[in-house]
């Protein structure tokens, strides 16, 4: 059997540091819904084989981390970008909004912010670490990623409760080939993405 990989704490110039934040955000490629990210700070040098890639984890797997996440963070803020916002602002801006947001409400102010990617816009002069695959790289953006990922796809399935012929249930908002087909025979709603969906209407 594949071992699984323990993601690291931080990186070593930062394990000093009492409370370092991750961030991350899910749902940015999906033709409906919102985008929703989180913030998360994990009590220094926690460690579990459970957070990692959120995409690497079954859904009972992230149900798991998420409890042990609600158990032992610090503090964790949660966020969602609406479509209103990411049709009016643009994808990167709504996803800044909510991550601004987060960083607001933590009840912790963090020394050191970790961010999944490569782009970042500037808060609070808090210091920042942009890291390419943080989600499979440091515990604490992992951790967000799981959250978010949770809280997406229970929202997702209650949307689906409304909108029973695009499937949300089952593909949460991305643009899988049966949500396309149904988009095409039925057209939009209002949690479309305007951006993403008029290639099919």
């Amino acid at each position: 059997m594949k071992e699984t990989k323990t993601l690291e704490y931080a990186p070593a110039e930062y394990l000093d540091l009492d409370y370092i934040v991750g961030l991350d955000e899910v749902g940015r490629g999906c033709g409906a819904g919102p985008v929703v990210t989180a913030a998360v700070i994990l009590p220094k040098g926690f460690s579990s084989p459970l957070l990692r890639d959120s995409k690497k984890l079954t859904e009972k797997q992230r149900n798991t981390a998420y409890q042990l996440i609600l158990d032992n963070a610090i503090s964790i803020v949660c966020y969602a970008g609406s479509v209103t916002d990411i049709n009016e602002l643009g994808i990167n801006a709504a996803t800044f909004k909510t991550m601004h947001r987060c960083l607001d409400d933590l009840t912790t102010t963090p020394e050191h912010i970790l961010v999944d990617g490569i782009v970042w816009e500037e808060y609070n002069d808090i210091p920042v670490t942009k890291v390419p695959k943080g989600d499979d790289t440091y515990m604490c953006i992992a951790a967000a990623a799981i959250f978010a990922k949770v809280r997406r796809d229970e929202y997702m399935v209650k949307l689906h409760e409304l909108y029973p012929i695009y499937d949300w249930d089952s593909n949460k908002g991305y643009l899988s080939p049966a949500h396309i087909a149904a988009i095409k025979e039925n057209g939009v709603c209002k949690y479309h993405r305007n951006q993403y969906v008029r290639n099919f209407i």
